[in-house]
C-alpha cells in the first residue's frame, strides 16, 4: 500500500509549484478608480468642441509612503491614421515635393495632461514602454524609408497638429488632492475625427508606472452632419450631383437677386 501511495505523493508535490505559478498576480498596493463625465461626443453642424472631465481616486491597502509623491498622467488618443509627410523645396521658382515619409500609425488627436512636468515624473524607459509622450505616440512607419533621418518629418507633423489644437501637452492640468483624489478637464477641439477614442490614466511614483486605467470615448456625427458624411462615403456620385446642383442653384439665385437690385 505504501509503495502505491509513494508515486501519488510525488505527483502531488510536483503539482504544488505549478499551481503556485498559475495563481493570479497580487494587485498593486495602489490602484486607480476613475470615471468620465461622458463617454460619447455628438458632432452636429454647430459643434464647436467639447470638454470631458476625467476624475477618480486612488484605492490603497497600505498607508501613503512618505517622501515619495504620487503623480497622475491622463492621455486621450484619437483613431490612428496613415499619412504621408512631404518636404517641399523651391527650384527654379516652383515649389515641388522632393522627399516624403509615410507614417503608418499616427493618432488623429492626442492630449497628455499631467500633475507635474512630464519629464520630471516619467522615466524614459517607462515612456518607451507605455508610449505616453507625443513623439512616441506615432508608432510605425509604412514602407521603405526614402530619407536618412525621419525625425524632421515627424517634428513637422507634430508642429502642424499642435498649431491646430490636435496635439497638446498640458503639464499641471491634473489636480491631485491629498494624494488620493484627482481630476483633469480635457478640451476636445471642433475638428475631431469620428471614431473611438482611448483614455489612458497612469498612476506613477518615483518615475515608474504602478497602475493603469483605460476607458473608451465614442465620437460620432449625428443629424444632418452624419447623413451628409455617410452619403459622401457610401454614395459619392449622388453626393457630387447634389453638391453641383446646390452650387448651380445658389449661383443662379445670387445672379437673379443681383439683377433685381440693379433694376431701376
Amino acid at each position: 500500500m505504501r509503495r502505491a501511495l509513494a508515486p501519488l505523493l510525488a505527483l502531488m508535490l510536483l503539482a504544488l509549484p505549478l499551481a503556485a505559478q498559475q495563481s493570479p498576480p497580487a494587485p498593486p498596493p495602489e490602484q486607480i478608480v476613475a470615471g468620465l463625465s461622458r463617454d460619447d461626443v455628438d458632432i452636429t453642424t454647430s459643434f464647436d468642441g467639447s470638454e470631458i472631465i476625467i476624475y477618480g481616486a486612488i484605492k490603497r491597502e497600505t498607508r501613503i509612503p512618505q517622501g515619495h509623491p504620487l503623480d497622475v498622467i491622463v492621455a486621450v488618443e484619437g483613431p490612428a491614421q496613415t499619412l504621408t509627410v512631404r518636404h517641399k523645396e523651391r527650384r527654379l521658382g516652383i515649389w515641388i515635393n522632393t522627399s516624403r515619409v509615410s507614417i503608418g500609425s499616427a493618432p488623429s488627436f492626442y492630449v497628455v495632461a499631467t500633475t507635474r512636468p512630464l519629464h520630471l515624473i516619467l522615466t524614459p524607459a517607462e515612456d518607451q514602454r507605455y508610449r505616453v509622450s507625443i513623439p512616441l505616440a506615432m508608432r510605425a512607419f509604412a514602407g521603405p524609408m526614402e530619407v536618412e533621418d525621419a525625425v524632421p518629418y515627424t517634428e513637422a507633423l507634430m508642429r502642424l497638429r499642435q498649431a491646430s489644437g490636435l496635439y497638446r501637452q498640458d503639464d499641471g492640468a491634473v489636480r491631485l488632492a491629498e494624494q488620493t483624489l484627482f481630476r483633469a478637464d480635457v478640451r476636445l477641439p471642433a475638428n475631431l475625427v469620428e471614431g473611438f477614442y482611448s483614455t489612458r490614466i497612469f498612476l506613477l511614483r518615483d518615475g515608474k508606472v504602478i497602475d493603469t486605467f483605460r476607458a473608451p470615448i465614442e465620437v460620432r456625427k449625428v443629424g444632418l452632419e452624419r447623413w451628409l458624411y455617410r452619403l459622401a462615403l457610401e454614395q459619392p456620385f449622388i453626393y457630387g450631383i447634389m453638391s453641383l446642383t446646390i452650387a448651380v442653384a445658389a449661383g443662379w439665385g445670387a445672379s437673379a437677386a443681383f439683377r433685381l437690385v440693379k433694376r431701376p
